[in-house]
């Protein structure tokens, strides 16, 4: 009886943090996160790509705002990637590859990352471009869109533009410090 009562009380907390948006992070820990949406939450229409000659764009490709704080001792500049795992029948897209922000930089506003910025050295997505693009799922279709943040301990201008998510993972072997991230999930109608 009390293993079901104990089972019972951790759905009963499970599901109260699950309403109330985000679990608790201890202390001190480094984490990513957006008041656009909760960590594996639905992104906004919005955010999808709006590239006109695919029919699976329907958004304004407005990037979500960031933020992130708690940083591993050492740090001197992040690396950012969004990948959506599913997307290209199971082989991935790489949507965005930014890494060379500054250590001071501690988040992102809405709409920063889908255009060029000091704040960052834009790499090469699958689309071949240095900013963000959003979604472009097929309908119907839930994509997973992972965010992931890592602290480094390079110069911020210590890796030439253009990297691909590939060289950029192997450029930082060695140099990461650690990684916060946050999943999106899109789906059009």
């Amino acid at each position: 009886m009390k293993v079901i009562f104990g089972c019972l009380a951790a759905l009963a907390l499970g599901s109260a943090f699950a309403a109330a948006g985000d679990p608790p992070t201890p202390a001190g820990t480094f984490v990513l996160t957006s008041p656009e949406f909760e960590d594996n939450g639905r992104l906004q229409k919005k955010f999808a790509g709006n590239d006109k000659t695919n029919a699976n764009c329907v958004g304004e490709n407005v990037s979500p705002a960031f933020s992130w704080s708690n940083a591993p001792a050492g740090t001197k500049s992040f690396a950012f990637l969004m990948v959506d795992p599913e997307g290209r029948n199971g082989l991935s897209v790489v949507h965005w590859v930014a890494y060379g922000i500054p250590a001071s930089v501690s988040g992102f506003a809405e709409g920063e990352v889908a255009k060029e910025s000091q704040k960052f050295i834009g790499g090469k997505s699958t689309r071949n471009l240095p900013t963000y693009f959003g979604p472009c799922t097929p309908p119907g279709d839930w994509h997973h869109y992972t965010f992931t943040l890592i602290a480094t301990d390079l110069d911020a201008k210590a890796l030439q533009p253009g990297m691909t998510r590939d060289e950029l993972l192997t450029a930082l072997n060695g140099h990461a410090l650690g990684a916060a991230g946050r999943i999106g999930r899109f789906r059009h109608e």
